[in-house]
């Protein structure tokens, strides 16, 4: 992490924090994918490759976030991936899955739910992605004013 004026680069250290994370639970996706069948509804086909795939994004994200060029893309796509995955954390909610290595308590899963919106809008400002996304609208609400 760089020091910007003898203080931590916040930007920096929430990235290296999230992409550490990804990449422990990607490779838990690949190594234990058992654990996170359970979430998966009876309606999606292929429910062991889907695991698979997941944990690959995860960590295709986290490599995505280290490295510049990537960055903002990978911060986009992570967002969409935790909206798609968000379901899954629903039905734990509903149904009180048991999932291996987490609390079998419903109101665990009930408690994780508010802090899915906080994890998108986190990756989306580490990665830069915010900013982005606030110029582009900043300049078509400058050419619509303009027109």
């Amino acid at each position: 992490m760089r020091l910007i004026r003898g203080r931590v680069d916040i930007k920096a250290a929430m990235r290296l924090s999230l992409a550490a994370a990804l990449i422990f639970f990607g490779f838990d996706h690949l190594i234990t994918p058992q654990r996170y069948l359970p979430m998966m509804p009876s309606a999606i086909p292929y429910p062991l490759q889907i695991v698979y795939f997941t944990g690959l994004c995860e960590i295709a994200g986290a490599i995505g976030l280290l490295i510049p060029r990537l960055r903002v893309l990978a911060g986009i796509m992570l967002a969409l991936y935790f909206v798609a995955v968000f379901p899954a954390n629903i039905r734990n909610a509903l149904y009180g899955l048991d999932v291996g290595g987490l609390p079998s308590e419903r109101w665990y899963y009930w408690a994780r739910l508010p802090f899915q919106p906080l994890v998108i809008a986190w990756v989306l400002y580490c990665s830069g992605a915010w900013d982005r996304l606030r110029r582009r609208a900043s300049k078509r609400r400058l050419t619509r004013l303009a027109d």
